[in-house]
C-alpha cells in the first residue's frame, strides 16, 4: 500500500477578497499562512514523514508548501515545481469579483464558470498582460500549450501527463510524496483517482489548508480516503 497527501494551499489574499484567481501570482493570506502551518502541525502529529514534493510554480502553493514543511521539520526534502500543477486558468474573469460577476451574469452562469466539467471562461485575448506568455517563468513552456483560459476539463488534461509521468513512477518507487496544489489542479487529480463522473465533479469541494491523505493499491487505485 502506498500513501499520498494532498493539500490545497491555504487562503490567498485573493480568496480574502472573492477575487477569480487563477494563475495570478497572488501571495497567501495571514489567516493562509496560519493554515499552512497548521496543516505541517497536523501532518506532524500523525507522524508523516515524506521523501519529495510537488507543487506549482505560483507562490500561494509554493508558500503553503514551505510552512508546512517547516512545520514539520521537512524543508530539507527535494521540491519538484511545475506549471502542469498551477490552478485553472480563469481567463478574462482573473482579478474581478464573484459576486458582482453574479450580480450580473447570474448565479447561474458564475456557478458554471467555476465549477462546470467543460465550460470555460471567458478567454483573455492573445497580447493581454496577463498571457503567461508575458511571464518569464513560463519561458521554457511551448505558446501552444499556455492557456489563455480553461476548463476543468482543460485543467484535467493539463495535470494528467505530470501524474503518469513524475509523480505515478515515484511513488511506485517507495517515495512518501506530498503534492501542495489548487483547488481545481487537486479536483482534476481526484476526478481521475476516484473515477468520478463528469456531471458529478462540480458536487466536489476542496477546503484549503486540509490535508487530505489517499492510501493506494499497488496499481495507485485509491483504497480509502481521508481528511486528517
Amino acid at each position: 500500500m502506498f500513501k499520498i497527501v494532498l493539500l490545497r494551499h491555504g487562503e490567498s489574499e485573493w480568496n480574502q477578497q472573492n477575487l477569480f484567481t487563477g494563475w495570478v501570482d497572488v501571495p497567501l493570506s495571514e489567516n493562509g499562512i496560519y493554515e499552512a502551518q497548521n496543516a505541517g502541525i497536523t501532518l506532524n502529529v500523525n507522524n508523516f514523514q515524506f521523501d519529495i514534493a510537488y507543487t506549482s510554480l505560483l507562490k500561494r502553493a509554493i508558500q503553503t508548501m514551505w510552512y508546512t514543511l517547516e512545520a514539520l521539520d521537512q524543508l530539507w526534502i527535494p521540491w519538484e515545481k511545475s506549471w502542469r500543477l498551477n490552478e485553472r486558468h480563469y481567463g478574462a474573469l482573473q482579478g474581478l469579483n464573484k459576486k458582482k460577476m453574479a450580480e450580473k451574469h447570474g448565479d447561474d452562469q458564475v456557478h458554471e464558470w467555476r465549477r462546470s466539467w467543460k465550460t470555460r471562461p471567458p478567454l483573455l485575448e492573445k497580447g493581454n498582460p496577463m498571457s503567461p506568455e508575458n511571464h518569464r517563468r513560463y519561458q521554457n513552456i511551448a505558446k501552444n500549450e499556455l492557456p489563455l483560459g480553461e476548463s476543468l476539463e482543460d485543467t484535467f488534461v493539463r495535470v494528467l501527463p505530470y501524474w503518469h509521468n513524475v509523480i505515478a513512477p515515484t511513488i511506485k518507487e517507495g517515495k512518501r510524496i506530498l503534492i501542495s496544489g489548487h483547488g481545481n489542479s487537486l479536483r482534476a487529480l481526484i476526478k481521475y483517482l476516484d473515477n468520478i463522473m463528469d456531471e458529478d465533479i462540480s458536487n466536489l469541494e476542496i477546503p484549503t489548508g486540509k490535508p487530505l491523505v489517499y492510501e493506494l493499491d499497488e496499481e495507485l487505485k485509491p483504497i480509502k480516503h481521508y481528511y486528517l
